[in-house]
């Protein structure tokens, strides 16, 4: 594992205000990163929402031990069984909304993400130049059947949703609060990236993406989207919109 993943270098340009921010995290049999990214989350000052998504790993005992070290700054959530990827974000940010959030950020939990990311992803909304923020990670860097398949997800999101984007399927992303009630997710698994570009594209929110870096490990490369994944979400997009 790359030791600079959980790092809190250039602390100093990384300073930013975290008042009213909270980073929602769904997990899903992570207990090998969960806990290092949560603590290092509170450590800088953010609010974290983690929610268990029926792991069957220690995953919801490492987070149940770090909220006992941070216990005004982790919320944790638990589904009994596993809901998927939709489900968890929807639990996420519908609580953080109820703990008064100005704005929710959706983090992966694999550790793919810098966390210097999200104050960029933040910038734009507290500008009020967007109400919805998605960061672009670089399709160059991305092993070869990843950028494939997201390229063919940034094309159907397109086609169905009339909304061009860099990254439609990337985790990283960032929400006006007072914006997430206008969303209908319907999605319990990973359609829930195309749906949110639906949604921003029928609600007409103001959407911006801005680069952002990905850490490659053996655990973030055998997630995320793939060909199979992609295949589902397109039937079930195809069913949507025969409805």
């Amino acid at each position: 594992m790359n030791k600079n993943m959980f790092s809190s270098e250039d602390s100093d340009d990384s300073i930013e205000d975290t008042d009213g921010v909270f980073i929602v995290i769904p997990a899903f049999n992570e207990e090998k990163t969960v806990g290092s990214i949560v603590e290092e989350l509170v450590r800088r000052g953010y609010k974290v929402a983690l929610v268990d998504d029926g792991s069957v790993d220690r995953t919801y005992e490492i987070i149940k031990k770090s909220k006992l070290k941070y216990p005004n700054n982790i919320f944790l959530l638990k589904h009994p069984i596993n809901r998927g990827l939709g489900a968890a974000l929807k639990t996420g940010m519908t609580f953080s909304l109820l703990k008064g959030a100005k704005y929710v950020v959706t983090f992966d939990a694999d550790g793919q993400h810098a966390f210097e990311d999200i104050k960029n992803v933040c910038i734009p909304l507290k500008a009020d130049d967007a109400q919805v923020v998605i960061g672009a990670r670089p399709f160059e860097d991305m092993p070869t059947t990843k950028r494939f398949a997201n390229n063919i997800m940034n094309l159907l999101t397109y086609l169905f949703y009339r909304t061009k984007v860099k990254d439609s399927q990337s985790g990283l992303r960032a929400f006006k609060a007072n914006i997430i009630p206008k969303f209908n997710i319907l999605s319990h698994g990973y359609g829930v990236s195309s749906e949110f570009i639906k949604e921003i594209h029928r609600n007409h929110l103001k959407l911006e993406e801005v680069s952002i870096k990905t850490i490659y490990t053996d655990e973030t490369q055998n997630k995320g989207t793939n060909i199979f994944t992609g295949m589902k979400i397109l039937f079930k997009m195809i069913i949507n919109v025969l409805k």
